[in-house]
């Protein structure tokens, strides 16, 4: 699904003391399965991330997700990928303050609103968002709740790719695990790519690479 060669992603590139956040990394990633890309902070795996989501434009190298070359596509083009082929967990909710927590999962569907409810009630409820909850505003709702409500609006598209950073940093240790086992029943008909800096999540993980200073120092199959 992803092929990547040679990828660098410089920040400051203009000044005397540049930041390389990848340096020449080189992989390819299947259509499905649970991927986990870890590493200490400051590692280059977000950035990775956003240079395979297309968040963000590497400073050289190739990139290519279903044989199509990033380079090759227009801005439109690379925001129609996105919104119709990825979903996006970020380390900061980004929920809607004066929605509710089942508004803010439907806000990001497309097609039938009423089978989008339906979808969406069925995914937080499935991440332990109980229905007694769902008309809360995230202001009344704990961290880790937020968190699983960005999750389900992530996965309201069924997106073929869910880019995931730090999933479970705001989820006490059996909710993390939760999730985890949910994401990794989600990958076995999709692909997940979890960026994290905790071993203990990917435990279910199908395959883990490690990434140091910007390059890949691992990459290990999980058996």
């Amino acid at each position: 699904m992803f092929r990547v060669n040679h990828l660098n992603l410089i920040y400051d590139i203009e000044k005397e003391e540049k930041v390389c956040a990848v340096n020449d990394v080189t992989l390819s990633l299947p259509e499905k399965g649970l991927i986990g890309i870890i590493g200490p902070s400051g590692s280059g795996k977000s950035s990775l991330m956003y240079c395979l989501s297309t968040l963000k434009q590497a400073t050289s190298g190739e990139i290519s997700y279903n044989g199509k070359d990033y380079s090759t596509l227009r801005r439109a083009e690379l925001e129609k990928l996105r919104r119709e082929q990825f979903g996006f967990v970020f380390q900061h909710h980004f929920l809607i303050g004066y929605m509710n927590v089942l508004d803010n999962v439907i806000v990001a569907a497309k097609g039938n609103i009423a089978e989008a409810r339906e979808r969406a009630q069925e995914i937080l409820r499935a991440l332990r968002i109980k229905p007694s909850e769902f008309k809360k505003k995230p202001k009344q709702l704990s961290g880790g709740q937020r968190q699983r409500c960005a999750i389900a609006r992530a996965l309201i598209n069924e997106p073929k790719v869910l880019f995931a950073d730090e999933p479970t940093a705001s989820l006490d240790h059996e909710n993390a695990f939760h999730v985890m086992n949910y994401l990794q029943e989600y990958a076995k008909e999709h692909l997940v790519l979890v960026i994290t800096h905790d071993y203990s999540i990917l435990q279910g993980a199908d395959r883990i690479i490690e990434i140091w200073d910007g390059e890949i120092s691992a990459k290990e199959a999980v058996q």
